[in-house]
């Protein structure tokens, strides 16, 4: 409809007859269609039942006055609008007032001119067709974010499916995942590793909800994917950073920080890139160890110039790793002040209770930020050394035995420096070991007697390390900076794998064979070491899951059998 064209149906109230058919003389050859009332209760009679779209009304008429009738006919009306042009001799200010005040949109003086009043009517149509275009315009953005938000959800059904399918659940976590959209710019994964232990990552994109969240989707398929293939944190943290660099538009990039931590050896490697520095509590002192910043964030620098090197620390049963986002401390109460690092320190400084610092920290934000008000994804987590009970009661996969695969076989497998320097062969044999039908329900045993295997093979044999540096909490450092030297400079030596497995009428029997080019050491020393060292624990463990264990010549070969069975796991 053109805005100075169409008709319109005009209610016209007036108690005087004679000023009613004038009016409607007039509407009516401006083209108009009219319905007449004669007083403010017929009026509003008019309008439920003929629904007029504009309305000419008296002000001063029996039973309901205009002002009343007008308050009426706009409280039915709604959201639509249906403009009240007041018919009026009044002339007092106060008067005309009152006309406006009523829900009158604008008065016309009698004697009537019937130029204004076209003019008015074409003006009020104008007006309406806007409002009309404005209410379409509404419902149809209304019903696209109603499309949106469900498509939304949707994609975060599949999303957590995805992102939360490992280990957050486990009572060693604690974790708060505050988002301001459905979409999280904050991400949490969590898996364990096939040696019992565990990766936790913790992530912030840059910006808020589904634009934030786009990169979260590959970073945990390589984040799960990886770890249950025995990849360390190092090369899991370069193929989510080479991904991000690749799919991320500039300007969007990933904070992280990544946990990896041991729960046999008590040892944690800590990677913190772009996010706030975290705490270690130490639960016998209630020391707050701080786990610096120290990386850019993921997906900024290309895989030639991004570092990997970790913090490494001894940890203990009950020590908890505190991480969380930069919304905690970017928080901003009314006044428009910060949360800040000092206030949370002081949470870590007053709480006297292990177990209550996670309630603490969130309680403390909550009150200094009030009800409803955020700025940011707020994101708090809580990873705590467990006891060893807990280790063990880890759920173990279980694999069908109709699965078909590799049953009997031999394989003859040698790493030189070049491989020894670049390349972790534990997800390469883990998953031709794990291919054997029901074997799989056991990879986490058989990773564990293999990393323990290669690594003395790597570290003390061909690296020539002293595991004593570990003996205490300060030689941590200092043995995996001297590991990381000597393995870049690394030019000769190697490390060599003897696999075998023959099936069993209950199973089957794998025997492993791993020789290293180093001078050997004093193995029946270390076949006793006491658990509660940092330091010589692994000939015990491997002990502990193998049928027999066995080295050879000075110390730089060794054989080990693990039987495992259908019904069953263990040696």
């Amino acid at each position: 409809m053109d805005d100075d064209s169409g008709s319109l149906k005009i209610l016209i109230a007036d108690d005087n007859e004679t000023d009613r058919m004038i009016l409607k003389a007039i509407v009516t050859r401006q083209g108009h269609e009219v319905v007449t009332a004669s007083d403010g209760l017929e009026a509003v009679e008019r309008f439920i039942e003929d629904q007029p779209e504009l309305i000419l009304l008296d002000a001063l008429m029996p039973n309901m006055d205009g002002f009343e009738a007008a308050r009426r006919i706009k409280e039915l009306a709604g959201e639509d609008l249906v403009p009240i042009i007041f018919l009026t001799s009044l002339k007092e200010a106060e008067s005309l007032a009152k006309c406006l005040e009523a829900g009158g949109d604008d008065f016309l003086s009698k004697p009537y001119n019937r130029i204004i009043l076209k003019a008015k009517i074409n003006a009020f149509r104008r007006m309406r067709n806007m409002h009309l275009t404005l209410q379409k315009q509404r419902d149809q953005i209304a019903q696209h974010n109603e499309h949106l938000l469900h498509e939304q959800e949707t994609a975060k059904t599949v999303f957590d499916n995805v992102a939360h399918s490992g280990c957050l659940d486990s009572p060693n976590i604690k974790y708060l995942l505050s988002p301001l959209a459905v979409f999280n710019g904050d991400v949490l994964l969590a898996a364990r590793k096939p040696s019992g232990g565990m990766h936790v990552l913790l992530g912030d994109y840059t910006g808020h909800g589904l634009p934030a969240a786009i990169g979260a989707m590959p970073m945990a398929e390589i984040f799960y994917a990886l770890t249950s293939k025995g990849f360390t944190i190092e090369e899991i943290i370069k193929e989510i950073n080479s991904k991000l660099k690749a799919i991320l538009p500039t300007g969007v990039f990933c904070c992280a920080c990544m946990l990896d931590v041991e729960f046999r050896e008590r040892e944690m490697k800590v990677w913190i890139g772009g996010l706030p520095s975290c705490v270690l509590y130490r639960s016998e002192t209630g020391e707050c160890v701080e786990l610096a910043s120290n990386h850019l964030p993921l997906g900024v620098l290309s895989n030639d110039q991004f570092k990997v090197k970790m913090q490494v620390f001894e940890v203990s049963e009950g020590d908890r790793v505190f991480m969380w986002s930069d919304g905690i401390h970017e928080a901003r109460n009314d006044q428009d002040v910060m949360f800040g690092e000092e206030r949370l320190m002081a949470v870590f400084d007053q709480c006297k209770h292990p177990d209550q610092l996670f309630d603490s920290i969130h309680d403390s934000v909550e009150s200094f930020l009030g009800k409803d008000k955020r700025d940011d994804d707020i994101t708090l987590v809580e990873v705590r050394i467990p006891n060893q009970v807990e280790v063990e009661a880890l759920p173990e996969e279980f694999i069908d035995i109709s699965d078909k695969g590799p049953m009997d076989w031999f394989l003859d497998y040698r790493l030189n420096p070049l491989s020894l320097k670049y390349f972790n062969p534990l997800p390469f044999v883990l998953q031709l070991i794990t291919e054997v039908p029901g074997l799989r329900r056991c990879s986490g045993q058989v990773y564990t007697i293999l990393a323990e295997l290669f690594s003395n093979a790597l570290e003390h044999g061909v690296l020539k390390l002293d595991s004593d540096l570990k003996k205490n909490p300060q030689g941590f450092s200092e043995y995996y900076e001297m590991r990381s030297k000597r393995l870049e400079n690394l030019s000769e030596g190697y490390v060599n794998f003897e696999l075998n497995h023959i099936p069993t009428e209950t199973g089957g029997q794998l025997t492993v064979i791993i020789r290293d080019s180093g001078e050997g050491f004093d193995f029946k020393d270390k076949m006793g070491s006491d658990d509660k060292q940092y330091c010589g624990r692994g000939i015990p463990l491997i002990s502990s899951l193998c049928r027999s264990v066995e080295y050879r010549g000075k110390g730089n070969e060794v054989e080990v059998v693990f039987e495992w069975h259908y019904q069953q796991t263990g040696s």
